[in-house]
């Protein structure tokens, strides 16, 4: 592999670090803000726990706007000064409404990079390495998630009755750090040519990235798709049909498997199994560290058995492991138990969806209406992100929730919609292992 094209790759996917520590960290601070502001279940889901992903709905169905008016990199740098300021504005909040307006801006940036990074990472890979190089965003989120819930059990006792604050403020630093090494990484040789218009700009790039040969045929083949559709498209013209659906189901049960569901309310899980406070802290990094493990063996094998085959990997294991993690709360086994088939989860989500669905978003669109696409597809993601956290309150809290008792049923309906995510592989989902991005819009739009 191009060592600069994956330096570069990785430089655009530590925003998926950021992305996955500023939505996992709330985890750890999510009792303390609610012992302390006293609010009632539904503000609590609607404004501290959800109001990030509301700003992740915005980020992600509008972060196509300024990734094709000012460019992905432009973007990814933006992305990064509000992951900055919703750290520090979080750790400081004095009220639960100034706590969410800074969780909101974090979201915004938490959206926009689920936008840019895979478009980006996509636009400057090869055919032969785009899974892998695609899926490192998924790699350093997912790593961003252990290492929030490392830092938030380190953080226990540091400050207190404080303690979430420093847990929410130490993401500035990453932040930061991220923002000055985005500004040297390059634009995508696909945006300058087609959306600036700008050969020499993108030849430039591409000589930085291949051959002197190889970057005259990319840019011909990039030249030549624009070719094909000299006349401007809108999204949902109707010439998309095919890869709209396609990411709307994809994005769909990724969420309707539960997996925001378990991350942002792991300590709370399991402590109704029984673990007290610091030790669902700690085994909430087991999850992540699962996570991690099994995010590494989906980016091995992307580019090997190819989407699909880790897709339908990942439904037989959310089948599993979520019935049995139904089962386990309705029977009251072990605490133990619980945990282990929670750890298949997640397993199964990092090897299955989650090693897939940034690449597959970002393949499946024509270079024209790519940044468009991809919002489409990562907004319909956080729109139920964000609405299976606003009704988790409703369903779980302790004293008001519907499944107050015991909260088996939730799993189980999880688990039968990975029955249909399976049948959604099966029978609608296309491969896309191996293929150029635009053989793949003639193979997808009907085009010759």
């Amino acid at each position: 592999m191009n060592s600069k094209i994956f330096r570069i790759s990785l430089t655009a996917a530590l925003s998926g670090f950021l992305f996955g520590f500023d939505t996992v960290v709330i985890s750890g601070a999510n009792l303390p803000i609610k012992e302390l502001w006293n609010t009632s279940p539904w503000f609590h889901g609607t404004f501290i726990m959800s109001m990030a992903l509301w700003g992740t709905v915005i980020g992600s169905l509008f972060g196509g706007v300024p990734c094709e008016r000012f460019g992905r990199k432009k973007t990814l740098f933006w992305i990064g000064i509000l992951y900055a300021l919703s750290a520090i504005g979080s750790g400081l909040a004095t009220d639960p409404y100034m706590f969410s307006f800074f969780r909101f801006i974090g979201g915004l940036g938490v959206g926009a990079s689920s936008v840019a990074a895979p478009i980006y990472i996509s636009e400057i890979s090869t055919a032969k390495n785009r899974g892998k190089l695609g899926a490192l965003y998924q790699f350093m989120l997912v790593l961003g998630i252990l290492i929030a819930f490392i830092s938030n059990y380190l953080l226990i006792g540091v400050g207190g009755e404080n303690d979430w604050r420093w847990m929410l403020g130490i993401e500035a630093i990453p932040a930061i750090l991220y923002t000055v090494l985005v500004v040297k990484i390059p634009n995508s040789p696909r945006w300058l040519a087609i959306t600036k218009q700008d050969d020499r700009g993108a030849l430039e790039t591409l000589k930085q990235l291949y051959t002197e040969e190889d970057a005259l045929n990319k840019l011909k083949e990039i030249k030549s798709d624009i070719s094909t559709k000299k006349v401007k498209e809108s999204l949902f013209s109707g010439n998309y049909k095919t890869p709209l659906i396609l990411a709307f189901l994809i994005a769909f049960f990724n969420q309707l498997s539960g997996i925001n569901f378990i991350l942002y309310y792991a300590p709370e899980i399991l402590e109704r199994a029984g673990l007290a406070t610091q030790e669902s802290l700690f085994s909430s990094i087991a999850i992540g560290l699962i996570n991690l493990i099994f995010t590494f063996v989906g980016v091995w094998l992307i580019d090997r058995l190819g989407r699909k085959q880790l897709m339908k990997i990942g439904s037989f294991g959310y089948i599993i492991s979520l019935g049995m993690v139904g089962w386990c709360f309705y029977s009251g086994a072990s605490s133990t138990l619980l945990l282990i088939f929670i750890l298949v989860f997640i397993a199964s989500h990092a090897v299955g969806q989650g090693a897939v669905i940034w690449v597959f978003i970002s393949e499946i669109f024509p270079n024209k209406v790519r940044a468009f696409g991809q919002s489409w597809g990562t907004g319909t993601h956080w729109v139920f992100a964000a609405i299976i956290t606003l009704v988790t309150p409703i369903f779980l809290d302790a004293d008001n929730g519907i499944f107050k008792d015991n909260p088996w049923p939730i799993f189980i309906f999880f688990a039968g919609m990975m029955v249909l995510q399976l049948l959604f592989v099966l029978f609608m989902m296309p491969e896309t292992k191996g293929i150029s991005l635009e053989d793949l819009d003639k193979k997808l739009n009907k085009r010759k």
